[in-house]
């Protein structure tokens, strides 16, 4: 297997803990912009995008929206008990569980679960002038977290009117701190729709709409997908190895529109890591759809597209999930990916990468190199030396192979 001789200590380098962003900067377009093109290394503002940008590109969006996914229970002692929703469990659909007003099951993360002993813990909560009584019952544990049923006693309230109300921010835990009020507006960016995201597409986070506004008069065209990035994005590999880390899935939905403009246009560039992760399974999908006709299973598990054969041209794989789209007169394809990008991948429809600096031995990390090969740790080397800031709240870069 291609990842059996991927050590990640061989991508690792010294990231100082006062390099790190902890907040963003003032203003969202003020932050440094990398720009790495063909070897060539050098840096403007992020407002300066445009001008690195061609009228052929077509620059892809995740407009998935951060949601409030951490909420905090106090027991009678005191004892402080935090419960991160992960995923949809039941009803499964992202949509409709936001809908609910009586009960709903999530997979969720678990903090200061020792303290955590009955079957229940309930806390009384307010949404606006509305209050009442949140109960969270643990239904089983799963791979180290647990799916968990809450229920509340006003339908006049729905589960999203409990985490818009209740929740709190779920920031990386490396930024170590604790969610304040304005990472609410700021983890967020300012073209997101749809709720579901637990971790923010940091790359968009950079944007305004006054920028984009810019973007589109030069000419460049947008599109945008959904993809609910997981906390599995801060998944750390311990192994040495890389062939022995699980990776997360990620799920996402694409428009017949994007996978159009996706066979029209062949500047692909993508606004983050994640949505790179979509839009190769995007090509995947495709070639599983003309080797198999298959369409019950819509997804990418971790190494498989190491193993198939990437003969099929781009046309013709979008053009297979076109033709599905058509014919189960769907809008939209929905499916997940769990889609791991290591140095020897690829790439077939991403040619440009707006990204900002990654941690040391991380998947995304080893995506970068993936796309520029050896050249990340000159891009890494010149921002070290530059003070740009990074990870989530940190500086910018788009990277042109």
């Amino acid at each position: 297997m291609i990842a059996d001789n991927i050590n990640i200590n061989d991508y690792n380098y010294n990231l100082p803990n006062d390099r790190i962003a902890k907040y963003p900067s003032a203003g969202r377009e003020l932050s440094k912009l990398l720009i790495y093109n063909s070897g060539e290394i050098y840096h403007k503002k992020f407002y300066n995008l445009p001008d690195v940008l061609s009228k052929k590109d077509l620059i892809v969006f995740n407009t998935a929206k951060v949601i409030q996914a951490r909420l905090t229970f106090r027991k009678p002692t005191g004892a402080k008990i935090e419960i991160f929703c992960l995923e949809p469990y039941e009803p499964s659909d992202y949509e409709q569980i936001f809908q609910e007003t009586k009960s709903c099951k999530w997979y969720c993360a678990i903090g200061n679960l020792k303290k955590w002993k009955s079957e229940k813990i309930v806390s009384e909560f307010k949404a606006g002038d509305k209050s009442f009584i949140l109960t969270a019952k643990k239904i089983k544990a799963e791979n180290n977290n647990y799916i968990i049923e809450f229920l509340w006693d006003n339908e006049k309230i729905s589960f999203a009117d409990i985490l818009e109300n209740a929740g709190v921010t779920p920031i990386p835990p490396y930024l170590k701190r604790e969610s304040e009020e304005a990472d609410k507006i700021r983890y967020q960016t300012v073209y997101s729709k749809q709720k579901g995201s637990v971790a923010a597409p940091t790359a968009g986070l950079h944007f305004t709409e006054e920028l984009i506004s810019k973007i589109k008069s030069k000419g460049v065209n947008i599109s945008e997908l959904i993809l609910h990035v997981g906390a599995g994005t801060f998944k750390p590999v311990k192994s040495d190895f890389v062939s022995e880390h699980k990776m997360h899935t990620e799920h996402f939905t694409v428009s017949k529109k994007l996978i159009k403009e996706l066979i029209e246009n062949k500047n692909v560039v993508s606004v983050g890591t994640t949505s790179v992760r979509t839009l190769e399974s995007l090509y995947w999908l495709g070639v599983k759809l003309h080797n198999n006709k298959q369409t019950d299973n819509f997804h990418i598990s971790q190494w498989e597209v190491y193993d198939i054969s990437g003969n099929l041209s781009v046309e013709k794989s979008l053009k297979n999930i076109s033709e599905y789209l058509d014919r189960e007169k769907k809008s939209s394809l929905e499916a997940s990916t769990q889609i791991i990008i290591v140095p020897g991948y690829e790439f077939k429809i991403v040619k440009k990468l707006i990204t900002n600096f990654h941690q040391p031995k991380s998947t995304l990390l080893l995506l970068i190199a993936a796309f520029i090969g050896e050249k990340w740790k000159n891009v890494y080397e010149y921002a070290l030396k530059n003070d740009f800031r990074f990870l989530s709240y940190g500086d910018s870069s788009i990277l042109i192979p």
